[in-house]
């Protein structure tokens, strides 16, 4: 069964949708339904209907809730129903919340999951689901020492933001006594995703920046991953590009166009890096989010000009990807392309006053991090693991170089 799909070649961003699909109880491939365009949201009650949905557990994060005016679209679907709210829950998903989540799930029966919110609201309610109909404790099953088995229920994912793409991944990120573990199984894949622009609408301007921003290095570094692919590729190329041309309008005056082209970039993003993953900037970011509290997207984006310079200078002796250095150079040309410059050193300029366009910090220099112990605290931090998706292997001297814009100075 193949997994929804969008033409990349159709520059139409009115509406996008992809027919009802029958799920196969025992397939490993998880197909997903995709409605994606202006008053989306509005096709949920027919699609409830539709299932003979009785009974609903609606993780909910009660303030995209209020502020995207979702309630009052929702609240006369919800009325007919039986919703159990699972709300209440820290930012960044926390084992202690996907616990008590199962335990609220599992008290009675219900039809279907419905997430709606950020990243957070979407990661645990694939994790609810599928850790629900398990045997294992969901510690076990969040750090990898037991095995996910069998399908969970439905998902319907409604995103508030346009940055993470969690709604068209199959992993999911949760905290475990303060480690970062990332749940990967394709049965997390929601089986319907409802991505509504109009529930961007009341997004300020600071977290418009950081979530688009987040969609913009996803699909960036999904096209120089070891695991990119070519339908990856054609993913990212075509969020790189929304986001780069939408995202300050959708910052600074937002128009339903912008809106709707930065829901179509992270979600295109979510789509590429579902397979292709992300790489170095990633895997540096979560020191500086948890070290100095720079939103995730900020953060990302702060090494993506360096990691852009360093993986340009890769060689057959430091090269990670199986195809050898000229075809990491070839996919990094695709980035060179995109922004329109014919250098790496243009590149780094070009992102960097995007950067500024969007209103965010372009270095950690710029946000204040710029002692060598700041920089080494951060380089300690991250998994070295992490990065083996990255086409040019990084060592502890390369990351404090890409922290200290060294690489970028070269």
């Amino acid at each position: 069964m193949n997994q929804s799909t969008i033409d990349s070649n159709d520059s139409s961003l009115d509406c996008f949708f992809i027919e009802d699909f029958i799920p196969q109880p025992d397939s490993k491939v998880h197909s997903q339904q995709v409605y994606l365009y202006e008053n989306a949201l509005k096709q949920l009650d027919s699609i409830l209907k539709k299932r003979m949905v009785r009974s609903i557990f609606l993780v909910l994060d009660e303030m995209a809730w209020r502020s995207s005016g979702a309630d009052e679209i929702l609240d006369p679907v919800f009325a007919a129903r039986q919703v159990t709210r699972f709300k209440k829950f820290e930012p960044n998903p926390k084992i202690e919340d996907v616990e008590r989540g199962i335990a609220e799930f599992r008290r009675q029966e219900h039809d279907l999951i419905i997430a709606l919110g950020g990243g957070t609201a979407i990661d645990l309610a694939k994790m609810i689901g599928a850790f629900s109909c398990q045997q294992e404790p969901a510690r076990e099953l969040a750090t990898g020492a037991a095995s996910l088995r069998g399908l969970g229920p439905a998902l319907v994912a409604i995103p508030t933001t346009s940055g993470t793409g969690s709604e068209a991944t199959h992993f999911a990120v949760v905290y475990v006594d303060g480690q970062k573990y990332s749940v990967a199984e394709p049965n997390l894949l929601p089986d319907i995703a409802m991505i509504d622009p109009f529930l961007t609408w009341s997004l300020p301007p600071a977290i418009t920046s950081t979530t688009g921003l987040d969609a913009f290095c996803q699909a960036m570094e999904s096209i120089w991953a070891v695991g990119a692919t070519e339908e990856s590729i054609k993913y990212a190329t075509e969020a790189v590009m929304l986001a780069y041309n939408n995202l300050p309008q959708a910052i600074h005056d937002p128009t339903p166009e912008s809106r709707l082209a930065m829901c179509r970039a992270s979600h295109l993003a979510g789509k590429a890096i579902n397979i292709g993953k992300t790489t170095l900037p990633h895997a540096i970011s979560y020191a500086i989010t948890s070290e100095y509290g720079i939103p995730h997207g900020a953060a990302v984006a702060m090494t993506l000009s360096g990691a852009l310079a360093f993986n340009m200078g890769v060689t057959e002796k430091d090269c990670l990807h199986p195809r050898g250095s000229a075809h990491v150079k070839k996919q990094l040309k695709i980035v060179l392309d995109l922004l329109g410059v014919a250098d790496v050193q243009s590149a780094c300029l070009a992102i960097r006053e995007f950067m500024n366009r969007v209103g965010s910090p372009g270095t950690l220099e710029e946000a204040g991090i710029e002692t060598e112990e700041e920089l080494k605290q951060i380089a300690a931090c991250v998994n070295l693991e992490r990065m083996s998706n990255n086409p040019r292997h990084a060592s502890p001297e390369n990351l404090l170089e890409i922290l200290n814009g060294a690489i970028f100075r070269k």
